[in-house]
């Protein structure tokens, strides 16, 4: 169930590359959850 760890927990990965990978795994999850939670505006003419 917790699969995806939150932006306050720790890295796991020790390798530095891996470490690297895990930060854009993360951000990329947040822009995907803030993208699904952003409304999308139209103007009415």
């Amino acid at each position: 169930m917790h699969c995806i760890k939150l932006p306050g927990q720790r890295l796991t990965a020790r390798d530095f590359d891996r470490l690297i990978t895990e930060v854009h795994i993360r951000v990329a999850t947040l822009n995907r959850f803030t993208a699904l939670g952003t409304p999308l505006t139209h103007a009415v003419q």
